[in-house]
């Protein structure tokens, strides 16, 4: 933590001569460095809801989730996708993120154009004691609804519940499609990995205070502190570097989207998030064998469908071992098994430019061809 924030520090000392250097040349007034400070700090401060980049239809609502379709008129694919966001206190927009960052639109470019997404609610004390079970029945109603059997994709926590489904309702998947997904919750390491160890050696259960404190619920600003301090020194270098951009309409456009998705945060259920740290983080019972949902045994072996699966060489929170670690629990035969590996952190693994381009379109397109 002290060699971050020495980092973070060093940054500053280098982006504020840059901003001075620059002030310098530009001839720039005390009331424009004012007006400077002033724009910085209202770009940095003010959040607004984000939204989806591309047109969509709601069928269906639950309690828990929002099934949107994004099939265009005249949509011909003779197999229906369907996508599961993550869940982690974010709006599930991040897959259809704005017009040049989408998975959505990747997948409907690559000819899967009955394209549709699960969008996660946020909870609400009414929703507060929803857990696996809700949202494994979310999935399956969306299925039943548009049709089976459809390429199931899950990004992150939507993977890994996508997997959950495939293993119990093997026969309405035809494809199994995960990215940066956690199945091995004990492979790899991380900052995550040491922090669930942290915990659960704690007398007092952190995670059930977090819950009561949040009447319930898990606030989603919790999440967002948690998410900051695995990183924090990446969320002080963003904010320097508007500094040195804020004359550059398109910086301050990506760092304001970004910004919106990223703190712009949804409570989730306490049921739900307590269920995941005690079956998943620490029990790792989805490998062990011995996770049960709605009372049936959630067997990964009964997976045989194509299986593919994508991790990011730089994903401090899911390192590739725990992604990859689905290859080898699946009854899928080796030869339909893919697994690639992409420089990309977390989140750019699925909304990174470079990472849709060179990764998720192909892929998509196979799909697409049918294979």
């Amino acid at each position: 933590m002290a060699s971050a924030w020495l980092d973070v520090t060093s940054h500053a000392v280098s982006v504020g001569a840059q901003y001075w250097q620059g002030a310098i040349a530009r001839g720039a007034s005390p009331a424009d460095v004012l007006d400077d400070a002033y724009t910085w700090m209202r770009i940095t401060q003010n959040r607004s809801e984000p939204t989806w980049g591309s047109p969509s239809t709601v069928l269906t609502e639950s309690p828990v989730a929002r099934l949107r379709d994004f099939s265009p008129e005249g949509a011909s694919a003779p197999v229906r996708t369907l996508i599961l966001p993550p869940q982690a206190g974010h709006h599930s927009c991040i897959v259809d993120f704005n017009p040049r960052q989408s998975q959505v639109g990747v997948g409907l470019a690559a000819g899967l154009d009955r394209m549709f997404v699960l969008e996660w609610l946020e909870a609400t004390p009414a929703t507060a004691h929803c857990s696996v079970e809700e949202y494994v029945a979310a999935v399956r109603d969306a299925i039943e609804h548009i049709g089976e059997p459809v390429h199931l994709i899950g990004d992150c926590q939507g993977g890994w519940l996508a997997a959950i489904y495939a293993a119990i309702e093997p026969d309405s998947v035809a494809t199994l499609t995960v990215g940066a997904s956690p199945i091995d919750f004990s492979a790899g390491e991380g900052p995550l990995i040491d922090y669930v160890a942290l915990m659960s050696n704690l007398h007092v259960s952190p995670y059930e205070a977090m819950v009561a404190a949040g009447g319930g619920l898990l606030r989603g600003e919790a999440m967002l502190a948690g998410f900051i301090a695995l990183a924090p020194e990446e969320e002080g270098k963003k904010h320097l570097d508007l500094l040195l951009e804020m004359d550059d309409p398109d910086f301050v456009r990506r760092y304001t989207e970004f910004e919106d998705w990223f703190k712009y945060t949804q409570d989730i259920s306490g049921a739900f998030y307590l269920w995941i740290i005690e079956h998943l983080f620490v029990g790792n019972e989805l490998v062990s064998g011995t996770l049960e949902v709605d009372g049936e045994r959630v067997d990964l072996q009964a997976i045989t469908c194509p299986v593919r699966i994508l991790a990011g060489s730089r994903d401090h929170i899911t390192p590739p071992e725990q992604a990859f670690a689905l290859a080898q629990h699946v009854g899928t035969a080796p030869e339909a098994i893919h697994c690639e590996l992409v420089d990309a952190g977390h989140l750019g693994l699925f909304m990174s430019r470079s990472a849709l381009r060179e990764h998720w379109a192909p892929l998509l397109a196979e799909l697409a061809r049918g294979g």
